[in-house]
């Protein structure tokens, strides 16, 4: 018989167990980077953050699991529902504490019911909306699910999608002059003028994982992390402490991008490698130059994934821009309960007509695809 138990520290589980749940394809579920978030300090109630993560055990052994958090507002999570939140308010109904299965501050698609079979994920989903209503809580919400878990959550759960700008080597590109080669001339002569300029200006690039380091790398990265945050007016959540952390537990997967000019590094890109995909997360620089951030950002990173044999790149949320250098548009998938049935079908009504415009959206932006009509990367595949 199992047993449904919340953990309230991830340290609580043992790493070996908890990664024996998940392939190991996706960085952002690993124990060392969940429990790295707690241990470090990026994670803090007074910011809304509160571990609570669902676990489903068979006496000693875990068989079903999901990082997961009660909170206290809606900030660092990338599926918006403020305006849920709002509605609860003028109503007079309490909707935080809400109970959030995802990666904090992570808007990157990976596994969230980790499972070690069809079942246990049906029974951690149960045990989950049952512990939900004992609490008195307004909401459950599932984000960045995988296409493949968010199509077994049917009624009662409510869905939405929201549109990403990610690249795919769709036509087996060796290099990035192959890939050049499958856009349209205009998109191709674009791309080369910009990182022709960001060469002229005199900048030079070393692309390093956590085990080719220099001292100094991770610190210097983590102030220009600081000041990217600063310049938008808004707080850090990660600290150096949590940089080292994955740079010690997980050097495979930290891959930083690295721009020097004279004696320095003066911008850079910290993103997460997975086994097939890399994960663009955050980007600083002490100075502006033209092409500079879409070299650091999106060409270094491109040119790693040809380098490595990487499938994909996800360098982040949002960014029309990004569809000019290759990214095209993907659908990413949550999933919600909504306690309250006078809410949850007004909320649901909501969903539906935002599901229509998303989708409306991605088939538009896919029309403006930079790909030769010609070549078979012009096919979105979304």
């Amino acid at each position: 018989m199992t047993t449904f138990r919340v953990v309230r520290a991830l340290d609580a589980v043992p790493a070996a167990a908890w990664d024996a749940l998940h392939d190991g394809g996706n960085p952002f579920v690993r124990h060392a980077f969940l429990a790295g978030l707690e241990e470090t300090g990026c994670l803090r109630p007074s910011w809304g953050w509160r571990a609570h993560h669902a676990t489903l055990w068979d006496g000693e052994d875990l068989v079903a699991a999901a990082p997961a958090y009660l909170k206290a507002n809606s900030h660092g999570e990338f599926v918006f529902d403020f305006a849920w939140a709002n509605a609860y308010e003028r109503a007079g109904l309490d909707y935080y504490p809400k109970w959030l299965v995802g990666v904090p501050y992570t808007p990157a698609t990976g596994p969230r019911l980790l499972a070690a079979t069809p079942e246990a994920r049906q029974a951690l989903v149960e045990g989950m909306a049952a512990h939900a209503r004992a609490l008195g809580l307004s909401s459950l919400h599932l984000n960045f699910l995988p296409e493949n878990e968010a199509a077994t959550l049917g009624a009662p759960w409510l869905a939405r999608s929201d549109v990403q700008f990610q690249w795919r080597n769709a036509g087996g590109w060796r290099d990035f002059d192959d890939f050049l080669g499958a856009l349209s001339h205009k998109k191709r002569k674009n791309i080369r003028q910009e990182r022709g300029r960001v060469a002229a200006a005199g900048y030079r690039f070393r692309v390093v994982d956590g085990h080719g380091l220099r001292e100094g790398d991770l610190a210097r990265m983590h102030a220009l992390y600081l000041r990217t945050f600063a310049e938008y007016g808004n707080s850090p959540a990660l600290t150096l402490a949590f940089f080292e952390h994955l740079a010690q537990a997980m050097p495979e997967a930290l891959v930083l991008v690295l721009a020097e000019r004279g004696d320095g590094i003066v911008a850079g890109a910290l993103c997460l490698r997975g086994r097939d995909t890399l994960y663009g997360r955050y980007w600083g620089a002490e100075e502006t130059s033209p092409g500079l951030h879409f070299e650091t950002c999106y060409y270094q990173g491109i040119d790693y994934c040809l380098r490595a044999g990487l499938a994909r790149f996800e360098p982040g949320a949002q960014g029309e821009h990004k569809l000019a250098r290759g990214f095209l548009p993907v659908l990413t998938h949550s999933r919600h309960r909504i306690f309250d049935p006078e809410f949850e079908t007004a909320i649901g009504a909501w969903c539906e007509a935002e599901l229509a415009s998303i989708a409306g959206y991605r088939d538009l932006a896919a029309r403006h695809s930079p790909f030769r009509t010609d070549d078979a990367a012009a096919d979105p595949a979304c």
